[in-house]
Formats: C-alpha cells, structure tokens, sequence
C-alpha cells in the first residue's frame, strides 16, 4: 500500500502554545517520561485491543509525543498500512526519530505541525490521539482539522481525562499546593485548556458534533497511574508538570521560598498512596471517545 500523501502546509509562526510547549514543558516532560509514557501503560493496555485500527489502514496519530504510539500503531496496520505522527514538539520529535531508527519499521513518517492549525486532508483511515487534544486552545478547530483529515467514513478515537475527582494523581497534588499559594493569574502561559478540559461528556459530544463527526461513543477506562518511583520522585513530577506544576511555577519566588513546607504536605498525602513494586500508584480515570466521518 502506498503511504497517503502527507504534506503539510508551510511552516507558520509558531502560536504560543507551541512556543510554551517548545521552551518550558518539553524538558519537563522528558525528564518524566518514565512516568507520562510507562505510568500510563494501564491505560494503553486497556484501550488498544479496542482501538478500530485494520492491518492497511493508512492512520494518523496526533500529539504522538515520543513516537511510542504511532509505532505501536505501525505494528497493527502492517506493511501494507502506515502511520504518520504529528506533534509541535521538536524535543519529542527528535526522540521519535531517534528510536524509529532503532526499530524494523518502514512505515512511520514523523511530522512537525500543529493540528489546530492543519492536518493533510482525506488521507487517513483512522485518527489517534491519546491526552492531546485536551490541549488544544481552540478545541472544535483541532478536531475539525482531524476529522478533515480523514476519508469518508474514516474512524477516530481520542483519549482524554475525566474529571479531577476521578484523577486525584494530578488533583490531589494542586489543592496542596494551592494551601500554600495562590492560584495562576490570568495572564499566566500555560499549554493551553488544560488535563480536564475534555471531561465533560455533553460539552465534549457537542464540540464533536459540531467539528462534524457522527456515531460519536464515550467509554469510560479507569486505571492505576504511576507517580512516581519513590517520594522524591512523585513530588518532582507533581511540582514540574500538570495542574500543581503551573501553580508552583507561577508563583516564582514565593513558591521557592516555600518549597520546604510545600514538599512536607506533598509527602504526607503521597505517603498515603498505594505502593507497587515500580513505585507509587494513583487511581486515575479517562475517557476513550470514538466516532466516525460522514460516509459521504
């Protein structure tokens, strides 16, 4: 099967979204992979067989990071399919090139773009995005753009967070620090919308309509996440990265300044966590949504 036709539009200037993730949280996010890819692995686990994916599909795997899922995706579709990963991300796109390179796949093309702004269009079966699209600012633009990439009849699943009583591994953390300091002004950057942007069902179903999908299905996936190795490990995480992080990081010197008493409370709600022999667990809940393109 021939790879689709794949080209994006000229490069623009990067939004600041784009720029935030390529200055401030890419570093963050390498630092922590073992937790934001291995952590997750529960969740893979659970929606994978799931997933509407054939051997030839030609896919498209939007936000794919580090590349784990894109070429995770490549080994179902086979030979005959192929997949195309999309991300803003240099720092994640180096690191999927790199480990492409280790593996036998010759049917991975990894690109540099924004889905907010433009996919290639009609060229994919099927559209991935796995807590991605939570982060798109203007969210029914980015899933337009997905849906347009799709053929007729093309299927697509996102995975996004549900709300943060069923996520404490990234809730728990931010109202302990938020005893401690204020709450992010309004002129605060940030990666966007935010983890639980996306974990209303109606809000969700109606973006979706309107973006232009059909058959549009929500399953709810809970899972255990990990946080961290240890207690050192979790704070980090906690205090880098994620609603907690961006409180700690706006609050700049005041928050260094209260830094000791901030990872004492941290440490005392994490020691409360269950333990596995990977390190600490938390119970963590999302959603994987599904729908379809109009036939025709």
């Amino acid at each position: 099967m021939a790879h689709p036709q794949t080209d994006l539009p000229p490069a623009q200037t990067d939004s600041d979204f784009v720029q935030f993730w390529n200055e401030v949280l890419g570093p963050k996010f390498n630092r922590f992979r073992h937790i934001l890819t291995g952590g997750l692995t529960h969740h893979s686990e659970a929606v994978f067989p799931k997933l509407p994916v054939r051997p030839g599909d030609a896919v498209v795997d939007v936000g794919c990071g580090w590349g784990d899922t894109a070429m995770k995706l490549a080994r179902i579709v086979g030979p005959e399919g192929s997949v195309t990963g999309i991300d803003c991300c240099d720092m994640f796109l180096e690191t999927a090139q790199a480990e492409l390179a280790e593996t036998d796949l010759d049917n991975v093309t990894f690109l540099r773009g924004d889905a907010e702004v433009a996919l290639p269009e009609g060229a994919f079966d099927f559209a991935f995005a796995r807590f991605g699209t939570m982060f798109f600012a203007n969210p029914v633009a980015g899933l337009r753009n997905m849906r347009r990439a799709l053929r007729p009849g093309g299927r697509m699943v996102h995975i996004v967070w549900r709300d943060p009583a069923d996520n404490p591994w990234l809730s728990m953390a931010k109202e302990v620090v938020l005893r401690f300091l204020p709450p992010p002004g309004a002129d605060a950057r940030t990666c966007g919308p935010g983890p639980f942007s996306m974990a209303d069902e109606a809000t969700t179903r109606k973006m979706m309509e309107i973006a232009g999908y059909e058959d549009i299905t929500f399953e709810r996936i809970d899972a255990p996440v990990l946080v961290g190795r240890n207690i050192e490990d979790a704070i980090a995480f906690q205090l880098a990265i994620g609603p907690a992080g961006e409180v700690f990081r706006e609050a700049g010197a005041e928050a260094e300044a209260k830094r000791p008493q901030i990872e004492a409370a941290l440490t005392e709600a994490i020691n409360r966590q269950r333990r596995e022999a990977d390190g600490i667990v938390m119970p963590s809940s999302s959603w994987m949504i599904s729908a379809r393109t109009p036939a025709d």
